[in-house]
Protein backbone atom coordinates (compact mmCIF):
# COMPACT_ATOMS: atom_id res chain seq x y z
CA UNK A 1 0.00 0.00 0.00
CA UNK A 2 1.27 3.35 -1.31
CA UNK A 3 0.25 7.05 -1.07
CA UNK A 4 0.06 8.93 -4.05
CA UNK A 5 3.26 11.61 -3.98
CA UNK A 6 4.60 9.91 -1.08
CA UNK A 7 8.00 7.26 -0.97
CA UNK A 8 7.06 4.05 -3.29
CA UNK A 9 7.84 1.91 -0.25
CA UNK A 10 4.86 0.29 1.31
CA UNK A 11 3.21 1.77 4.18
CA UNK A 12 3.93 1.23 8.07
CA UNK A 13 1.15 1.44 10.52
CA UNK A 14 1.54 2.47 13.92
CA UNK A 15 -1.33 2.04 16.34
CA UNK A 16 -1.07 3.68 18.89
CA UNK A 17 0.00 7.80 19.09
CA UNK A 18 1.22 8.40 22.90
CA UNK A 19 4.72 9.67 22.79
CA UNK A 20 6.33 6.06 22.02
CA UNK A 21 3.89 5.80 19.17
CA UNK A 22 4.52 9.14 17.79
CA UNK A 23 8.42 8.75 18.24
CA UNK A 24 7.90 5.04 16.44
CA UNK A 25 6.17 7.00 12.87
CA UNK A 26 8.61 9.92 13.33
CA UNK A 27 11.76 7.31 13.07
CA UNK A 28 10.29 5.21 10.33
CA UNK A 29 9.05 8.21 8.55
CA UNK A 30 13.22 9.61 8.55
CA UNK A 31 13.53 7.83 4.98
CA UNK A 32 10.58 9.66 3.17
CA UNK A 33 8.29 6.64 3.61
CA UNK A 34 4.66 7.14 4.24
CA UNK A 35 3.36 5.85 8.09
CA UNK A 36 -0.12 5.95 9.22
CA UNK A 37 -0.79 6.29 12.87
CA UNK A 38 -3.89 5.29 14.65
CA UNK A 39 -4.71 8.43 17.80
CA UNK A 40 -7.63 7.54 20.22
CA UNK A 41 -7.89 10.98 20.28
CA UNK A 42 -9.40 13.36 17.71
CA UNK A 43 -7.39 15.90 18.54
CA UNK A 44 -4.19 13.77 18.30
CA UNK A 45 -5.54 13.26 14.45
CA UNK A 46 -6.19 16.80 14.00
CA UNK A 47 -2.99 18.70 15.58
CA UNK A 48 -0.65 15.62 13.59
CA UNK A 49 -2.32 16.18 10.14
CA UNK A 50 -3.10 19.76 9.89
CA UNK A 51 0.03 20.70 11.94
CA UNK A 52 2.55 18.03 11.80
CA UNK A 53 2.56 17.81 15.77
CA UNK A 54 1.15 16.08 18.57
CA UNK A 55 1.55 18.34 21.13
CA UNK A 56 -0.24 16.30 23.06
CA UNK A 57 2.29 13.67 24.01
CA UNK A 58 5.27 14.61 21.86
CA UNK A 59 5.19 18.28 22.17
CA UNK A 60 9.30 18.61 20.95
CA UNK A 61 8.81 17.02 17.64
CA UNK A 62 8.50 18.31 14.24
CA UNK A 63 6.87 15.38 12.33
CA UNK A 64 7.59 14.50 9.05
CA UNK A 65 4.96 15.30 6.34
CA UNK A 66 4.77 11.37 5.34
CA UNK A 67 3.16 10.71 8.40
CA UNK A 68 -0.67 10.77 8.60
CA UNK A 69 -3.03 10.56 11.35
CA UNK A 70 -6.23 8.56 11.81
CA UNK A 71 -8.93 7.31 14.16
CA UNK A 72 -10.23 4.96 12.32
CA UNK A 73 -8.84 1.57 12.76
CA UNK A 74 -10.25 0.44 9.66
CA UNK A 75 -7.79 2.79 7.86
CA UNK A 76 -5.19 0.59 8.04
CA UNK A 77 -6.92 -2.46 6.20
CA UNK A 78 -4.52 -4.09 4.04
CA UNK A 79 -1.15 -2.37 5.76
CA UNK A 80 1.50 -5.70 5.96
CA UNK A 81 2.72 -4.08 8.89
CA UNK A 82 2.39 -2.57 12.20
CA UNK A 83 3.60 -1.03 15.37
CA UNK A 84 1.47 -1.92 18.32
CA UNK A 85 1.83 0.43 20.46
CA UNK A 86 -1.05 1.39 22.92
CA UNK A 87 -1.23 1.01 26.65
CA UNK A 88 -0.46 -2.72 27.50
CA UNK A 89 -3.93 -2.88 29.15
CA UNK A 90 -6.15 -1.86 26.23
CA UNK A 91 -4.06 -3.77 23.38
CA UNK A 92 -6.41 -6.67 23.24
CA UNK A 93 -9.34 -4.28 22.72
CA UNK A 94 -7.71 -2.71 20.32
CA UNK A 95 -6.69 -5.46 18.38
CA UNK A 96 -9.72 -6.75 18.58
CA UNK A 97 -11.08 -4.02 16.38
CA UNK A 98 -9.02 -4.85 13.21
CA UNK A 99 -10.60 -5.83 10.72
CA UNK A 100 -7.57 -7.52 8.97
CA UNK A 101 -4.94 -7.87 10.79
CA UNK A 102 -1.28 -7.80 8.97
CA UNK A 103 1.29 -10.04 8.23
CA UNK A 104 3.38 -9.16 10.77
CA UNK A 105 2.52 -7.49 13.78
CA UNK A 106 5.36 -5.74 16.16
CA UNK A 107 4.43 -5.13 19.56
CA UNK A 108 6.17 -2.27 21.33
CA UNK A 109 3.72 -2.16 24.30
CA UNK A 110 5.55 -3.42 27.50
CA UNK A 111 3.68 -4.97 30.30
CA UNK A 112 1.25 -7.68 31.60
CA UNK A 113 -2.55 -7.85 31.43
CA UNK A 114 -4.02 -7.34 34.95
CA UNK A 115 -6.79 -9.72 35.71
CA UNK A 116 -5.28 -12.78 33.14
CA UNK A 117 -1.29 -12.86 33.60
CA UNK A 118 -1.39 -12.89 30.13
CA UNK A 119 2.05 -11.50 28.47
CA UNK A 120 1.23 -9.28 25.26
CA UNK A 121 2.58 -11.75 23.04
CA UNK A 122 -0.53 -13.82 23.99
CA UNK A 123 -3.32 -10.96 24.23
CA UNK A 124 -1.88 -10.27 20.63
CA UNK A 125 -1.89 -14.09 19.45
CA UNK A 126 -5.73 -14.42 20.94
CA UNK A 127 -6.95 -11.15 18.93
CA UNK A 128 -4.36 -11.92 15.78
CA UNK A 129 -3.84 -15.72 15.46
CA UNK A 130 -3.21 -15.40 11.78
CA UNK A 131 -0.54 -12.70 12.47
CA UNK A 132 3.61 -13.18 12.77
CA UNK A 133 4.12 -11.56 15.86
CA UNK A 134 7.32 -9.93 16.50
CA UNK A 135 8.18 -7.90 20.53
CA UNK A 136 10.70 -4.38 19.77
CA UNK A 137 11.95 -3.70 23.12
CA UNK A 138 15.08 -2.13 24.56
CA UNK A 139 16.41 1.02 25.77
CA UNK A 140 14.16 3.84 24.71
CA UNK A 141 13.25 7.41 25.42
CA UNK A 142 10.77 8.36 23.16
CA UNK A 143 12.10 12.16 22.95
CA UNK A 144 15.16 10.99 21.44
CA UNK A 145 13.90 8.54 18.99
CA UNK A 146 12.33 11.38 17.40
CA UNK A 147 15.37 13.40 17.54
CA UNK A 148 16.90 10.75 15.86
CA UNK A 149 19.87 10.15 18.65
CA UNK A 150 20.95 6.65 18.04
CA UNK A 151 19.10 3.58 19.50
CA UNK A 152 19.42 0.18 19.47
CA UNK A 153 16.84 -2.58 20.49
CA UNK A 154 16.31 -6.11 20.69
CA UNK A 155 13.27 -7.54 17.86
CA UNK A 156 12.35 -10.98 19.15
CA UNK A 157 10.90 -12.39 16.03
CA UNK A 158 7.86 -15.60 16.65
CA UNK A 159 8.16 -16.09 12.83
CA UNK A 160 12.05 -16.82 13.32
CA UNK A 161 14.91 -15.76 10.27
CA UNK A 162 11.77 -15.10 7.65
CA UNK A 163 10.01 -12.49 9.65
CA UNK A 164 13.36 -10.60 10.96
CA UNK A 165 14.41 -10.99 7.02
CA UNK A 166 10.77 -9.13 6.21
CA UNK A 167 11.26 -6.61 9.33
CA UNK A 168 14.68 -5.51 9.72
CA UNK A 169 15.40 -3.89 6.33
CA UNK A 170 11.61 -2.33 7.09
CA UNK A 171 12.03 -0.84 10.80
CA UNK A 172 16.06 -0.40 10.67
CA UNK A 173 17.15 3.44 10.32
CA UNK A 174 20.53 4.59 10.32
CA UNK A 175 20.08 5.84 14.06
CA UNK A 176 18.02 2.71 14.82
CA UNK A 177 19.59 -0.47 14.65
CA UNK A 178 17.31 -3.69 15.79
CA UNK A 179 19.04 -6.83 16.49
CA UNK A 180 17.67 -10.34 16.43
CA UNK A 181 16.20 -12.46 18.90
CA UNK A 182 13.99 -15.53 18.31
CA UNK A 183 13.01 -15.54 22.49
CA UNK A 184 10.32 -13.43 22.67
CA UNK A 185 9.30 -14.72 26.11
CA UNK A 186 12.38 -13.14 26.99
CA UNK A 187 11.91 -9.89 25.23
CA UNK A 188 8.82 -9.44 26.93
CA UNK A 189 9.57 -10.10 30.20
CA UNK A 190 12.65 -7.36 30.00
CA UNK A 191 9.97 -5.16 29.01
CA UNK A 192 7.70 -5.99 31.57
CA UNK A 193 9.32 -6.42 34.79
CA UNK A 194 12.11 -3.22 34.25
CA UNK A 195 8.69 -1.00 34.53
CA UNK A 196 8.33 -2.23 38.07
CA UNK A 197 11.95 -2.05 38.79
CA UNK A 198 12.46 1.24 37.50
CA UNK A 199 9.26 2.60 40.16
CA UNK A 200 11.51 0.89 42.96
CA UNK A 201 14.68 3.38 41.96
CA UNK A 202 12.27 6.16 41.57
CA UNK A 203 11.05 5.96 45.26
CA UNK A 204 14.92 5.50 46.65
CA UNK A 205 15.29 8.30 44.86
CA UNK A 206 12.59 10.15 46.48
CA UNK A 207 13.86 8.90 49.51
CA UNK A 208 16.90 10.51 49.11
CA UNK A 209 18.43 7.25 49.91
CA UNK A 210 21.94 7.83 47.68
CA UNK A 211 23.58 6.30 44.48
CA UNK A 212 24.98 3.83 46.06
CA UNK A 213 21.20 2.32 47.20
CA UNK A 214 20.03 2.43 43.78
CA UNK A 215 23.06 1.32 42.31
CA UNK A 216 22.57 -2.04 44.94
CA UNK A 217 18.47 -1.91 44.10
CA UNK A 218 19.44 -2.06 40.01
CA UNK A 219 21.82 -5.20 40.66
CA UNK A 220 19.24 -7.03 42.94
CA UNK A 221 16.10 -5.99 40.87
CA UNK A 222 18.19 -7.61 37.97
CA UNK A 223 18.43 -11.24 39.52
CA UNK A 224 15.01 -10.94 40.16
CA UNK A 225 14.49 -10.58 36.67
CA UNK A 226 16.14 -13.24 35.68
CA UNK A 227 14.96 -15.54 38.04
CA UNK A 228 11.52 -15.12 36.76
CA UNK A 229 12.04 -14.60 33.27
CA UNK A 230 14.08 -18.41 33.23
CA UNK A 231 11.48 -19.53 35.42
CA UNK A 232 9.15 -18.83 32.52
CA UNK A 233 11.50 -20.22 29.90
CA UNK A 234 13.17 -16.73 28.83
CA UNK A 235 17.12 -17.30 28.09
CA UNK A 236 19.40 -15.64 30.66
CA UNK A 237 21.11 -14.54 27.92
CA UNK A 238 18.76 -12.76 26.34
CA UNK A 239 17.45 -10.80 29.76
CA UNK A 240 21.33 -9.91 29.46
CA UNK A 241 21.12 -7.88 26.50
CA UNK A 242 19.15 -4.87 25.25
CA UNK A 243 15.58 -5.65 26.12
CA UNK A 244 16.35 -6.62 29.74
CA UNK A 245 19.71 -5.29 31.00
CA UNK A 246 20.02 -2.24 29.17
CA UNK A 247 16.22 -1.13 29.44
CA UNK A 248 16.27 -1.76 32.96
CA UNK A 249 20.06 0.83 33.23
CA UNK A 250 18.22 3.30 31.04
CA UNK A 251 14.49 3.51 33.00
CA UNK A 252 15.99 3.08 36.17
CA UNK A 253 18.49 6.21 35.92
CA UNK A 254 16.18 9.55 34.73
CA UNK A 255 13.21 11.20 35.33
CA UNK A 256 12.46 10.59 32.04
CA UNK A 257 10.96 7.50 32.71
CA UNK A 258 7.48 7.79 33.57
CA UNK A 259 7.96 4.75 36.16
CA UNK A 260 10.95 5.88 37.65
CA UNK A 261 8.65 9.55 38.13
CA UNK A 262 6.18 7.92 39.66
CA UNK A 263 8.54 5.88 42.07
CA UNK A 264 10.41 9.27 42.96
CA UNK A 265 6.77 11.27 43.76
CA UNK A 266 5.81 8.00 45.71
CA UNK A 267 9.16 8.05 47.68
CA UNK A 268 8.06 11.69 48.70
CA UNK A 269 5.04 11.35 50.24
CA UNK A 270 2.52 11.73 47.16
CA UNK A 271 0.07 8.72 47.41
CA UNK A 272 -0.28 6.64 44.55
CA UNK A 273 -4.09 7.32 44.05
CA UNK A 274 -3.19 10.73 44.25
CA UNK A 275 -0.30 10.21 41.11
CA UNK A 276 -2.49 7.63 39.18
CA UNK A 277 -5.66 9.84 38.90
CA UNK A 278 -3.92 12.79 37.88
CA UNK A 279 -1.50 11.49 34.85
CA UNK A 280 -2.18 11.28 31.56
CA UNK A 281 0.55 9.39 30.27
CA UNK A 282 0.78 5.60 31.88
CA UNK A 283 3.22 4.25 33.83
CA UNK A 284 2.73 0.54 32.88
CA UNK A 285 4.82 -0.96 36.28
CA UNK A 286 1.90 0.21 38.50
CA UNK A 287 -0.21 -1.51 36.59
CA UNK A 288 2.22 -4.64 35.79
CA UNK A 289 3.52 -4.81 39.69
CA UNK A 290 0.35 -6.44 41.32
CA UNK A 291 0.19 -9.39 38.80
CA UNK A 292 3.53 -9.49 38.15
CA UNK A 293 3.67 -9.89 42.42
CA UNK A 294 0.57 -12.38 42.13
CA UNK A 295 2.67 -14.79 39.04
CA UNK A 296 5.70 -15.02 41.16
CA UNK A 297 3.87 -15.24 44.70
CA UNK A 298 2.06 -17.95 43.18
CA UNK A 299 5.44 -20.31 41.45
CA UNK A 300 6.93 -19.61 44.37
CA UNK A 301 9.77 -16.93 42.82
CA UNK A 302 11.51 -14.70 45.02
CA UNK A 303 11.07 -11.15 44.35
CA UNK A 304 11.18 -9.42 47.18
CA UNK A 305 11.49 -5.89 45.30
CA UNK A 306 8.57 -6.17 43.37
CA UNK A 307 6.38 -7.32 46.38
CA UNK A 308 7.58 -3.98 47.81
CA UNK A 309 7.10 -2.18 45.25
CA UNK A 310 3.50 -3.30 44.87
CA UNK A 311 2.57 -2.69 48.73
CA UNK A 312 3.95 0.64 48.11
CA UNK A 313 1.50 1.27 45.51
CA UNK A 314 -1.21 0.11 47.82
CA UNK A 315 -0.54 2.55 50.13
CA UNK A 316 2.10 0.92 52.63
CA UNK A 317 4.73 3.76 53.90
CA UNK A 318 7.76 3.85 51.16
CA UNK A 319 10.34 4.04 54.65
CA UNK A 320 8.86 1.41 56.58
CA UNK A 321 8.60 -1.10 53.14
CA UNK A 322 12.43 -0.43 52.25
CA UNK A 323 13.59 -1.02 56.01
CA UNK A 324 11.54 -4.47 55.86
CA UNK A 325 13.40 -4.82 52.84
CA UNK A 326 17.01 -3.74 54.43
CA UNK A 327 16.12 -6.32 57.77
CA UNK A 328 15.10 -9.47 55.22
CA UNK A 329 17.65 -12.44 56.43
CA UNK A 330 21.61 -12.35 55.43
CA UNK A 331 22.31 -14.99 52.55
CA UNK A 332 24.50 -15.52 49.40
CA UNK A 333 24.28 -12.88 47.05
CA UNK A 334 24.62 -16.27 43.94
CA UNK A 335 22.06 -18.99 44.13
CA UNK A 336 21.50 -22.06 42.49
CA UNK A 337 20.23 -21.37 38.92
CA UNK A 338 17.50 -24.01 39.80
CA UNK A 339 16.17 -22.72 43.32
CA UNK A 340 13.92 -20.45 41.98
CA UNK A 341 12.07 -20.14 45.69
CA UNK A 342 15.49 -19.30 47.46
Amino acid sequence: MTEVGMSTLPTIGVIGAGAWGTALAQMLASDGRAVLIWAYEPEVVEAINTGHRNPLYLPSAALAPTIRATGNLADLAGLDTMLVVTPAQVLGSVLSGLASPPRDLVLCSKGIEAGTGRMMFDVAAGAAPDSDIAVLSGPTFAHEVAAGLPTAVTLACSGGQAQWERLAPALARPTFRPYYSDDVIGAEIGGAVKNVLAIACGVVDGLALGQNARAALIARGYAEMLRFGEALGARGETLSGLCGLGDLVLTCSSTSSRNFSLGKALGEGTSAAALMADRRTVAEGAFTAPVLAELADTRGIAMPIVTAVNAILGGADARKVVAELLARPLKAELEAPKEWGA
